[in-house]
């Protein structure tokens, strides 16, 4: 056993405060072997994790923190982070200084869970609806399920303005997480149909374009709460889009803005 000199704190006892400091949310902490503490969901949940806040303790301390990216969904028993010191021991008072940069400005990763993973989906086509749900349907189930969601409720519309906002107020009225618009036809913007229609629900446009490939063509709108999606060409794929950025926080009730979709072009081309 090492012996600590005066002002050291012992690897473990470091890396257990952090932890405690560092998270919050459906998350435990387990303590493991030479000087590591690592956290683990315990619930499906969203890694909503404050990216500067995290450089600044990486770069300033003996202890470092190691995290899932940022909107990453995680399953029951999975690790989100791990937090490791330096060998043996920390100076007492580098610690302090991390716990109070931490209890300054809060967590840097929370595991916020996924309780109600309702999802209303509006499949649209300029002549007849049903033909973006036999394009799509089989494909929009498969992602929603596989960040524990479930299809509560679909329509199926013509790509005219007041038909899509009745049918996108009928879903609403279901009180889903969130709301896909799968569409057979990719908008211009949001003075296109779409767009009209989400104004014309009352629902105010967040954003238009995302720097994420597959998925620029991308609009997020929110009606009161609930986030509605429409993203182009998203659909028809089961690989990786923008929509598998936006899932996670959505069914996790996180009412992600503008400037964070506008953050997500480092790492944005996903294939």
């Amino acid at each position: 056993m090492t012996e600590l000199e005066e002002g050291e704190i012992g690897e473990d006892e470091a890396v257990m405060a952090v932890a405690e400091a560092m998270c919050c949310g459906s998350v435990e902490i387990r303590l493991a072997a030479g000087g590591r503490a690592n956290l683990v969901a315990t619930a499906d949940c969203c890694a909503l994790v404050d990216d500067d806040l995290l450089k600044q303790i990486n770069f300033a301390s003996s202890v470092v923190i190691a995290t899932v990216p940022n909107y990453r969904f995680i399953k029951a028993g999975e690790r989100v982070a791990t937090i490791k010191s330096a060998p043996f021991a920390v100076a007492q008072s580098h610690l302090e200084a991390i716990l109070s940069i931490l209890q300054e400005r809060g967590a840097i990763l929370q595991a916020r869970p996924i309780r109600d993973p309702g999802v209303g989906v509006l499949y649209t086509d300029p002549v007849h609806g049903d033909r973006a749900r036999t394009l799509f349907e089989s494909v929009v189930r498969t992602r929603i399920e596989r960040f524990s969601g479930n299809l509560r409720y679909s329509l199926t519309a013509v790509e005219e303005e007041e038909q899509v906002a009745r049918s996108l107020q009928h879903l609403l009225r279901t009180k889903p997480a969130a709301v896909l618009i799968a569409s057979t036809t990719a908008p211009a913007g949001p003075e296109d149909v779409i767009g009209r229609a989400l104004v014309r629900l009352g629902a105010h446009v967040e954003r238009f374009l995302a720097p994420v490939e597959p998925g620029n063509l991308m609009m997020l709108s929110y009606k009161d709460d609930v986030p509605i999606v429409s993203a182009p060409c998203c659909f028809r794929s089961a690989k990786a889009n923008v929509l598998d950025l936006l899932l996670p926080p959505m069914l996790a009730k996180y009412r992600i803005s503008g400037w964070e979709i506008a953050c997500l072009g480092h790492g944005g081309l996903l294939n």
